[in-house]
């Protein structure tokens, strides 16, 4: 597994939502906050107060991602690949639609989410916290990825998380929420719903060293 490295495959994804930090705040945060997280329609598919206002599947919004993590780990029909945290597994979706023979797993801790992936692979996908052990052997997988999950954790579960990736990875990327400055930290604070670690790039990154993560990694700012 090569030593930690910074990509910027969801960075242009993020990038293209416009986003009303302040009317997010004043919009009785508090509420949204806990009905947020029981991950279920509202979260998913309710006003966007509550989330995400809707996660519809957008044809090819995830293949430029897709084909970058391909061509960066060499992924080809055979591989394996875990998702931790995949909601509705679109990304997921996009890579076997890329590599029909691709083998695919993938969990979330939303039955919902499960429960409205694409009928294709949801019978890759089960319900699962990803602070818990994973079902999986050791290097089980050539790739695991973690997109806009590990943030929603404690430290702890944080902690446990990596852990696991780690041990059943054989390469690994994850993306979290994070902050360059008190502008970025305030949007941050504004905006996140479910978020429970707050934490700047170079807090990320001590982090890693710590629990011993040798994964890719990726941050997100809300400019």
């Amino acid at each position: 597994m090569r030593k930690n490295s910074k990509k910027f495959f969801f960075t242009p994804l993020h990038n293209k939502t416009k986003r009303n930090y302040i009317e997010r705040m004043m919009n009785n945060k508090v509420e949204a906050m806990e009905v947020a997280e029981i991950y279920d329609f509202d979260y998913w598919d309710g006003e966007r107060k509550y989330g995400y206002g809707g996660y519809k599947y957008i044809k090819d919004y995830f293949k430029p991602m897709a084909e970058n993590l391909i061509n960066e780990y060499n992924l080809k029909n055979g591989s394996s690949v875990l998702d931790v945290g995949c909601g509705k597994a679109f990304l997921l979706y996009e890579l076997k639609k890329i590599l029909p023979e691709l083998e695919i797993y993938g969990f979330d801790c939303s039955k919902y989410a499960i429960e409205n992936a694409k009928s294709e692979i949801k019978e890759f996908l089960f319900k699962h916290n990803a602070e818990d052990e994973l079902p999986f052997t050791d290097k089980k997988f050539d790739l695991v990825i973690s997109t806009g999950c590990l943030h929603n954790l404690k430290l702890q579960g944080v902690s446990n998380a990596l852990k696991e990736i780690s041990r059943v990875s054989k390469n690994s990327y994850i993306m979290v929420e994070s902050y360059r400055n008190r502008q970025e930290l305030f949007n941050l604070q504004c905006w996140a719903l479910t978020c429970q670690t707050f934490l700047d790039e170079s807090e990320w990154v001590w982090l890693f060293d710590n629990f011993k993560y040798k994964g890719d990694y990726e941050f997100i700012f809300f400019e």
